[in-house]
């Protein structure tokens, strides 16, 4: 179904917790919540907060409104053993303003009786942070859009580990397959609606109605901003900035508000999915950028430059993968990039507990390794460099030069 299914699984069957789902709107977190309903013999059940009569029937009854739907959800007693377990999802839920409050009760009262499935766009992460009262009862898991290596995967299902990922890229295939898996991505991006339409008027009607859903919706609800129109004009900004280091102060300027403002603002997107940041590594180099992120668009329909529509792409990737490899507790993994101030850089840093993992760069073209990626792989001794170009120049397939593995896009993104 999606690459989160198996641990999923996993988790309900082993562990008494619960089982959040985060991620942005529409990547197909509910699509994913009812198939796993599906993959139980015992009963189950789904609510929306967004459904009225859900949200009356929650309120009204919370320590058993799971059986007050229907009888479907009622346990089944078998001869001699316990009663079976009933899996619930609740979607949304984020949305009531005690739901902290209300998923303790839940979990404490029912955690041996009840599989409960959470998901979400919007909080979900952001109280894993300090004084997060459900610390110990729940697993948060995070979806993101389809990938190439999710296209190629029969079941969907294929993720590479961190100590083969390098390995597969270098077994994977450059083929036709491959090769249009990573058009489609990049023409429609991995929204599972636009994907699977392959429409471009389709997805410029997603598009409009994807940001609106966040910037006239999620951010009135969940937030307290109410200049929702200087937010939309904050949204039109940032596609011209994907893949430098990001100015605060210029697009203070240009919104004639205060930086704190910016900054306030840029972490409620961030928060809801719309977009995400890197910051630079430091570690113990020397003149290197400490404080500029970059950011990235989880929708990146709307840059119009090639190559920092590229970067973008292959951003989420690795977003993707590590995430996953930390929801999967192969280890604490992160993102970042490195950038000193002779302007040498390289696009991504992946680090685990904050040590050098691998340092990749995104190439819209190219025949040998970045000088700046060798720079950094010299001083940094990172595990793994790998270059990533979308259309390599007089070579077909990956390899290894010096230290570094060059690898056409169409390989390094059907591991991830």
């Amino acid at each position: 179904m999606r690459y989160l299914t198996a641990e999923i699984e996993r988790l309900l069957a082993e562990e008494l917790k619960m089982c959040f789902v985060a991620g942005p709107r529409q990547v197909g977190k509910t699509t994913l919540a009812k198939h796993h309903l599906t993959l139980t013999k015992s009963p189950s059940t789904y609510f929306n907060w967004d459904v009225e009569s859900d949200r009356k029937l929650i309120l009204r009854s919370p320590e058993d409104f799971w059986l007050r739907r229907s009888t479907s959800a009622e346990p089944r007693k078998e001869a001699g053993r316990r009663k079976s377990r009933i899996r619930l999802a609740l979607d949304e839920i984020h949305k009531f303003p005690r739901w902290k409050r209300f998923l303790k009760g839940l979990h404490d009262a029912h955690s041996i009786d009840l599989d409960i499935l959470v998901t979400g766009s919007g909080r979900l992460d952001v109280y894993q942070r300090g004084g997060d009262s459900l610390f110990g009862r729940y697993q948060i898991y995070h979806l993101y859009p389809f990938t190439v290596g999710e296209l190629l995967s029969a079941d969907r299902a294929f993720l590479a580990t961190p100590d083969t990922f390098v390995r597969q890229i270098l077994e994977s295939r450059n083929s036709d397959t491959a090769q249009e898996a990573l058009r489609t991505i990049e023409t429609f991006t991995g929204f599972p609606e636009p994907l699977f339409a392959e429409s471009e008027t389709r997805l410029r009607r997603w598009s409009r109605s994807h940001e609106q859903l966040i910037v006239r919706e999620e951010l009135r609800d969940l937030t307290r901003i109410r200049d929702l129109g200087l937010i939309e004009s904050l949204a039109d900004l940032l596609p011209d900035r994907i893949g430098s280091p990001l100015s605060i102060n210029a697009l203070r300027e240009d919104l004639a508000v205060r930086f704190e403002t910016v900054q306030n603002w840029l972490a409620a997107l961030d928060r809801l999915f719309y977009l995400f940041s890197i910051r630079p590594y430091a570690g113990k180099l020397a003149r290197t950028l400490r404080r500029e992120e970059k950011i990235y668009l989880f929708d990146f329909s709307t840059i119009s430059d090639a190559a920092a529509r590229f970067e973008n792409l292959v951003a989420l990737h690795l977003l993707k993968l590590c995430s996953a490899w930390t929801d999967f507790g192969y280890g604490d993994f992160g993102l970042s990039y490195v950038r000193d101030r002779e302007k040498r850089e390289v696009d991504f840093l992946i680090t685990e507990r904050g040590k050098p993992f691998a340092l990749v760069e995104a190439k819209l073209t190219a025949a040998d390794v970045d000088p700046s990626l060798s720079y950094f792989a010299e001083r940094l001794k990172p595990r793994y460099a790998v270059q990533i170009v979308r259309t390599p120049d007089r070579f077909n397939s990956a390899f290894v030069n010096r230290g570094v593995l060059l690898a056409p896009a169409t390989q390094a993104l059907a591991v991830m």
